[in-house]
């Protein structure tokens, strides 16, 4: 008699033990309720609680990740893209995690969704592309703004793709390649403008300079007389005759025939 009365006994006491001890890991907090309320947060280490009158929920309060889901987005310029993302936050406030929202993983899971589209379509295409670090990081702040009430701190948002159709895919090829025709035809028209200038500017000096004239005329027949394969024969103007005293040899010439 007295055996089984110990032995219920001890099973009590076992199962009140269990009941009412708690361990709690380094990044676990408890929430504590007393018969029904709120009283307080534990954590971490050794939790005793009363068993039956105090109840627990534990939130772990590592950085956790969301998968958004690939969205259709309307961009700006009237794209349709589908763009998906991942979202980095963690718990920081346990109490209103658990008080302030049912769900606070599959609520957040649909704020980044609207947060996504919503931030996405007010931006072109091109936004999209070149400024994914800026829109990631509107997002977060959007993002962490409204969770911040459920005690929730959005660490970080990273726009992982894209997408686009094919179609597109090969328009903006196209208009690549016109952009850089364009520029290839810019560039050769200021090359040419740069050029007739200096042609200009050269033959406004070599207009005020005579001496200027010849020295190119003789740089020009040492460079044919380098080349002996053929005969070359140039007209000089009697200007430059002048200057080497031959001048009067073709008139005198003609006065030995007369």
């Amino acid at each position: 008699m007295h055996i089984g009365v110990l032995a219920f006994l001890a099973l009590v006491t076992v199962i009140f033990l269990a009941a009412a001890i708690r361990i709690l890991r380094e990044y676990e907090r408890g929430v504590v309720y007393t018969l029904g309320r709120y009283t307080g947060l534990k954590g971490p280490g050794l939790i005793i609680l009363i068993p039956f009158i105090q109840q627990m929920v534990i939130i772990d309060t590592r950085v956790r990740t969301i998968d958004v889901p690939s969205q259709d987005i309307i961009s700006h310029d009237n794209v349709s893209v589908r763009v998906n993302a991942v979202i980095y936050f963690r718990v920081v406030t346990p109490e209103r995690a658990i008080n302030e929202v049912a769900d606070f993983m599959r609520a957040t899971s649909e704020l980044s969704q609207t947060t996504l589209r919503a931030v996405l379509g007010k931006h072109d295409l091109d936004e999209m592309l070149a400024n994914r670090d800026k829109l990631s990081e509107d997002i977060r702040g959007l993002l962490d703004e409204q969770t911040d009430a459920w005690g929730i701190k959005v660490a970080n948002v990273e726009i992982k793709h894209v997408d686009i159709a094919e179609s597109m895919i090969r328009a903006i090829a196209r208009q690549a390649e016109a952009e850089r025709e364009r520029r290839a035809k810019i560039i050769s028209a200021e090359g040419e403008a740069q050029a007739a200038k200096k042609l200009v500017e050269a033959s406004t000096t070599l207009a005020q300079e005579p001496g200027a004239m010849q020295l190119r005329y003789l740089n020009a027949f040492q460079t044919i007389a380098n080349d002996k394969s053929q005969t070359i024969i140039l007209p000089l103007p009697m200007d430059i005759l002048k200057k080497f005293g031959v001048d009067n040899i073709l008139p005198a010439n003609k006065k030995k025939v007369a």
